[in-house]
């Protein structure tokens, strides 16, 4: 079985997000429509570090939960075939559920995104993420994302 790599410079073919706000280092793997498992490597580089918290590091939720919709953005890119170089279209956060935070994610962590598909229909997407580290899980969370852009308004 083949896996499916994507690098850091296709990655920034399909996302608009730039330093410091590059969430996604690499995919490791997908399934067009279906999944997606890519990889953030948490650096004390991190900007966010410096006041969260200066005496004990510490990764925002939010961040880990940005981290797994950009990936969830990278799958929907690759799925619909749109050149997102030209493309007008943006995935955007509808709703977050059911977040849950089981791990403090620190300096020297690589956060593995698992990202799944539940339901797609047009321009609205219902997905389910994981993000761990090692074999423990960090965070979980269901999310809808939207499309819009010239093409989907």
């Amino acid at each position: 079985m083949n896996k499916k790599i994507v690098n850091i410079s296709e990655i920034q073919g399909y996302l608009p997000h730039r330093f410091p706000f590059l969430l996604v280092d690499r995919v490791i793997d997908y399934e067009i429509g279906k999944w997606i498992k890519a990889i953030k490597n948490v650096t004390i580089n991190e900007p966010f570090f410096t006041g969260h918290f200066p005496q004990r590091p510490v990764m925002p939720g939010v961040l880990i939960l940005e981290a797994m919709a950009q990936a969830s953005g990278i799958l929907a890119f690759i799925t619909t075939g749109d050149d997102p170089t030209t493309s007008e279209n943006i995935f955007y956060f509808a709703a977050i559920d059911n977040a849950r935070f089981k791990r403090i994610v620190e300096p020297g962590d690589q956060l593995i995104l698992d990202v799944e598909v539940l339901r797609a229909r047009r321009d609205v997407v219902k997905v389910r993420g994981q993000a761990s580290v090692g074999d423990e899980v960090a965070c979980t969370a269901e999310w809808l994302c939207i499309r819009k852009g010239s093409e989907s308004d």
